[in-house]
């Protein structure tokens, strides 16, 4: 009778963990699919629909990946993660939005790889980069937004913004910085028919830096605002429009 009443209370005891553990664990690595379902825990046999839906099920420095082609929809980041598509279709699709908030602390960094963000006409900003220590955006398309394609306006103050081999058009401006003391460099990009600018540093603490990229078919190729900076990293950039780089700096 003893070692019942023993065995009933090591059961009991573990019970609370037992039921904690599954709901509470977040996997280093993370899967979504245009078939998938965000009730399931987004692994490689049983992914996710949404990259919102993947995000509260990955660990900090962990990996969304996409499986096959789908529409993912909108996200807000708050932690270190890479989301990952590699040469699959992986659509942001929003409208009267935003397609992806970066709010993340100032430690931290974020990739953002081979997603086809598209606003409609009607989304707010393509990539709007609010907190956070670094951004990195490889193979993107970005268009169609009635803000920025990637607005770099970190409030921790040093953000930097990485964009490489992206394709930014048909929004209101492309590439902006703004902020305090935030950085982004454009590298092999092309940034096309924007309305307004192609390029934009706003505030004096604030640099934009371009390298082998085109920045065509928009009324002013780069705007610099209250004493911002944009810089060409060698002599390998196209540029069309008004506006000038502030000064050319040999590529080391």
């Amino acid at each position: 009778m003893r070692r019942i009443a023993l065995v009933a209370l090591i059961v009991g005891a573990c019970v609370p963990f037992l039921a904690v553990t599954p709901a509470s664990a977040q996997a280093t690595r993370t899967w979504v699919s245009g078939v998938g379902d965000d009730a399931n825990p987004c692994s490689r046999t049983a992914p996710c629909k949404t990259f919102a839906g993947a995000i509260s099920k990955t660990a900090p420095a962990g990996e969304i990946n996409v499986l096959d082609p789908g529409g993912f929809g909108a996200v807000t980041i708050t932690k270190s993660i890479t989301i990952r598509s590699d040469h699959v279709e992986a659509g942001v699709l929003v409208s009267g939005t935003n397609g992806i908030v970066v709010s993340a602390a100032a430690t931290d960094t974020v990739i953002l790889e081979g997603l086809d963000i598209e606003g409609l006409g009607t989304g707010l900003q393509g990539v709007n980069f609010l907190a956070g220590g670094k951004l990195h955006i490889i193979r993107c398309s970005i268009h169609h937004f009635t803000g920025n394609g990637v607005n770099v306006a970190s409030s921790t103050s040093g953000g930097h913004a990485f964009i490489s081999d992206s394709y930014i058009f048909a929004n209101a401006g492309g590439v902006t910085v703004q902020g305090t003391a935030n950085v982004a460099n454009v590298t092999n990009t092309q940034i096309l028919s924007n309305i307004a600018f192609a390029v934009q540093a706003n505030g004096a603490s604030n640099v934009i830096a371009v390298q082998s990229s085109v920045l065509n078919d928009s009324p002013t190729g780069i705007s610099l605002v209250n004493g911002g900076t944009a810089v060409s990293v060698g002599g390998t950039n196209f540029l069309n429009g008004t506006g000038a780089f502030s000064s050319t700096t040999p590529f080391k």
